[in-house]
Formats: structure tokens, C-alpha cells, sequence
């Protein structure tokens, strides 16, 4: 496959996001009720809304996705990027989608001023992990969650 196109997710793909966004899904054992998957979807493509999509396209088809989040920091004057799903589609993987995806939500946190993108990956995530230590570093922190 040629290397991939990054560009934005545009309002009539929904039949090609939602395989990728459900495929993300299944990969982390999770469950959207589909009310929201279908508010998800518009707020992707609302301007008011601090979300965003890319998709990478490969010989006319959508190979894989990210979305990302900006958000108010108390440490700095400008936003952070939260990088919060990415995803190749199988067919794609090992051929620098989820790079490519990754370095243009680089890009995109940089023009919107922001000083950081971060995400999460599960530790056993150890394919995607391989990925991620040549891209970010690991700051170490450890996350808590209550599910309220």
C-alpha cells in the first residue's frame, strides 16, 4: 500500500469511520451506547467543539483514525492536546499509519498553540507501545478513575 494521505474526517464518511471506530472499540473491549457514537459523530464535525478527527486514506480508502481533544491547561497560557483514540484498520498496520496520524495531531496542537499532546495506551497495548516510545516520552505518572 502507498504511504498514507492524513487529512480531515469529512462530514459523508461516516460508513468508513464507524467499522475503524468500532474496530478501536472491540481492540479495548469497550461498548458506546449508539446514541452516543452518534453524538460523537456530530460533535466531530461541529465547529464550536474542541474535537477533531483525521483519517488516513490509502488507494482511496479510510486505513485508519484519530481523534483529539484541546483543553485549558492551569500550567500553561495556551490549550493541550489530548490525543484520545487512534486507530489502524488491520489490513494497514506496519505500514506508518498510526505514525503519520500521530505526527499530523502534532502538527495540527502546534498551529492551535498548544505545548502538549498527550494520550493513553493499556500496558499490555505492547505493539502500540513500541510505536509510541519513538515518538513521546513517558512521563511516569499513573492514572486513577472512578466511573461515576
Amino acid at each position: 500500500m502507498p504511504s498514507p494521505i492524513i487529512r480531515p474526517l469529512r462530514p459523508d464518511e461516516r460508513a468508513a469511520w464507524d467499522p475503524l471506530w468500532q474496530g478501536y472499540l472491540s481492540f479495548y473491549g469497550a461498548t458506546v451506547a449508539p446514541e452516543v457514537t452518534d453524538l460523537t459523530w456530530t460533535r466531530l464535525h461541529d465547529p464550536a467543539e474542541p474535537m477533531h478527527a483525521l483519517v488516513a486514506e490509502q488507494d482511496g480508502a479510510v486505513t485508519g483514525l484519530v481523534h483529539y481533544i484541546f483543553h485549558r491547561s492551569t500550567w500553561t497560557a495556551g490549550p493541550y492536546c489530548y490525543l484520545q483514540d487512534l486507530f489502524t484498520a488491520q489490513a494497514a498496520r506496519g505500514q506508518g499509519v498510526g505514525r503519520a496520524l500521530i505526527e499530523a495531531v502534532y502538527a495540527a496542537a502546534r498551529e492551535a498553540g498548544a505545548s502538549r499532546v498527550y494520550w493513553l495506551t493499556q500496558e499490555a497495548n505492547v505493539t502500540a507501545r513500541a510505536l509510541y516510545d519513538t515518538l513521546a516520552d513517558r512521563p511516569g505518572f499513573i492514572q486513577y478513575r472512578k466511573v461515576l
